[in-house]
């Protein structure tokens, strides 16, 4: 057996922290089903091994912004499931108070910025978080995703420009599952490989396989160390797939089953699975506990979500703006 490069923690971390994302996503979905959750809903199923790589890469003070597929993001940050299912259900006890709903998941306390509904938008926001952190003269780098669609929208390579002309401590990621809602990378441009846009810049680039932790935590830790030295951002286009529509009203027609059943042979649950069984690090009992214990949590999540309250109409007028002086000139 050739020898593996992370130690046992780290595995069950891994698989653990998927494992409750993928069963989160699911839930969500039966609940969307039942109408009890309304809106958009936009699943993180088949990608988790992109964020679950990028935590243990990362420290608790960098933070992290990404777009409306937000909810494993969150989690993985360390947001509770009560408070991600009571936004979902758009009650007073979630993250934002009911008011973002599954786009717009948010903790400060948690250096999770968002989720974000407007494609592209965060990433000018991530830029400048790490523009603050530079300005404070602290370490950390903001690890900021966004979707392949998103590479085409004017601000992000804006921001690409004066993040590298800056310096900037951040980590740009393309999580490109390919598609863009329902229009394949293939229909919207003649460069399918998406991280060499990063070269236009002079800014580091690199693919990555998405499939797997491991990849994208090595990828993830060169880049956050890079930023840390001051040599500014990186570009990492890491290749994953989603097994769901774009979002819940979406029945992915545009695909065919081949195609979904080829990831689907290499899901990175059941192959960080598959790893620690093979080192022993685990056995079947072990995986079994686990995942009757998160189904737990989840049930206890949706249970603390529908006897929640939903905001008061006062409400409505808090948290849209920050109260401020205005400066003096002398």
């Amino acid at each position: 057996m050739a020898k593996i490069q992370f130690d046992k923690q780290t595995y069950l971390t891994w698989h653990e922290s998927m494992l409750m994302i993928r069963k989160f996503e699911e839930k969500c979905a039966q609940l969307y089903g039942q109408q009890k959750i309304k809106g958009f809903c936009h699943l993180y199923i088949g990608q988790e091994a992109v964020i679950a790589g990028t935590m243990s890469a990362i420290t608790k003070d960098d933070s992290l912004i990404t777009a409306y597929r937000d909810h494993g993001h969150a989690l993985a940050c360390g947001l509770s499931p009560e408070s991600v299912m009571a936004e979902l259900y758009g009650k007073v006890t979630g993250c934002t108070k009911g008011k973002g709903g599954s786009m717009h998941m948010f903790s400060k306390e948690h250096n999770f910025y968002g989720g974000h509904g407007i494609v592209g938008g965060q990433v000018p926001l991530g830029a400048g978080i790490a523009f603050a952190e530079q300005y404070k003269g602290t370490k950390n780098v903001n690890i900021c995703y966004m979707g392949d669609g998103a590479v085409r929208q004017g601000a992000v390579h804006e921001t690409f420009n004066m993040a590298m002309l800056w310096k900037l401590p951040v980590v740009f990621i393309i999580e490109n599952n390919g598609y863009a809602m329902g229009t394949s990378v293939e229909r919207t441009t003649n460069m399918l490989e998406l991280h060499k846009i990063g070269l236009s810049y002079d800014m580091p680039s690199e693919s990555v396989d998405g499939m797997q932790c491991e990849t994208v935590h090595a990828s993830i830790k060169k880049a956050v160390d890079r930023a840390r030295k001051g040599n500014g951002p990186t570009l990492l286009e890491i290749k994953t797939y989603r097994y769901r529509g774009h979002s819940m009203s979406d029945p992915a027609t545009y695909r065919t089953k081949e195609e979904l059943a080829k990831y689907k042979d290499i899901d990175p649950i059941e192959t960080t699975k598959q790893t620690i069984l093979k080192n022993k690090f685990a056995n079947e009992a072990y995986f079994e506990k686990l995942e009757e214990a998160i189904e737990e949590k989840i049930a206890a999540a949706v249970k603390f979500a529908e006897e929640s309250a939903y905001p008061d109409p006062s409400e409505l007028y808090t948290d849209v703006y920050e109260e401020a002086y205005p400066f003096i000139i002398e």
